[in-house]
């Protein structure tokens, strides 16, 4: 679904990406792991041209990704995108805010005056049934939580009907609880739906828990990757350099729970939270 061959990003003297070579199966669900700055955000980025590469090639579902006006509307209809702050907007409704997901099927005309067809405003609402909101589809989004507008985003990714969601630290800001079930959400709508996702995280347990496969990045590279049973403590020290060793050994899942120390699991928690 995703082939991407040599992929660099230069801003200036600094190399943001660095020949990145990735493939991305249609319907898998992917998760790119890393700490802040490795050049996560920045790859999902160029994928959907919301950052313009400085070398290499991306192709979706076999086609490759241009600038021209064609090649990025065919892009934006494929591939939807949801953010880590939410990107609501929220002075409008709930339904309203799903439902601009469904812009780039409907004539201009429609899109300026805020004429959406009854087709449109009915997928919008199953979109909403499928994050469980529905209830509050007439409310505005500024009264909801951050779980909610979260939940939100990810109703108006899938009301794009895309073949490919890209979800850039989507519970970076929510606690654990809620982190779960959005990813829960994620999940279970590129298995159902067969959508394929490529997410962006920086928790391990999450990228362990949820992720099909695991690409590691550290530096604007390619580190590590594999399954989430092959995500040890020697691969989280290349993904993430300078990490101490007893918090590597806590995100090992070879390492006995009773030989983690205090100060390990704290760290890990720490960062994870």
């Amino acid at each position: 679904m995703i082939q991407i061959r040599g992929l660099g990003k230069r801003y200036g003297e600094f190399d943001a990406l660095k020949g990145i070579d990735l493939d991305v199966a249609p319907g898998e669900f992917l998760v790119v792991l890393g700490p802040s700055g490795a050049g996560k955000s920045t790859l999902l980025r160029c994928i959907n041209r919301l950052t313009e590469p400085t070398s290499g090639e991306i192709r979706i579902d076999g086609q490759a990704v241009g600038a021209d006006a064609a090649s990025l509307r065919r892009l934006r209809c494929q591939v939807a995108m949801i953010f880590q702050h939410y990107n609501v907007v929220p002075r409008l409704s709930v339904l309203k805010n799903v439902v601009t997901g469904r812009l780039g099927a409907m004539p201009s005309v429609l899109s300026w005056l805020q004429v959406f067809p009854r087709k449109d405003i009915e997928i919008a609402r199953e979109c909403l049934r499928r994050v469980e909101l529905l209830e509050k589809a007439d409310l505005r989004t500024d009264t909801l939580s951050g779980g909610q507008k979260q939940r939100v985003g990810i109703a108006r990714a899938l009301a794009q009907q895309p073949k490919i969601i890209l979800a850039d630290e989507p519970v970076a800001s929510l606690d654990p609880k809620t982190s779960r079930t959005v990813l829960n959400y994620l999940k279970q709508a590129s298995r159902e739906l067969g959508i394929t996702v490529v997410c962006n995280l920086h928790q391990i347990d999450y990228a362990r828990e949820f992720g099909e496969r695991i690409v590691g990045v550290s530096g604007g590279r390619i580190v590590f990757e594999g399954g989430p049973g092959q995500l040890t403590g020697e691969v989280l020290h290349r993904i993430y350099p300078g990490l101490d060793e007893d918090t590597a050994r806590a995100g090992d899942p070879a390492a006995s729970p009773a030989a983690m120390s205090a100060p390990a699991l704290q760290s890990l928690a720490l960062e994870e939270a």
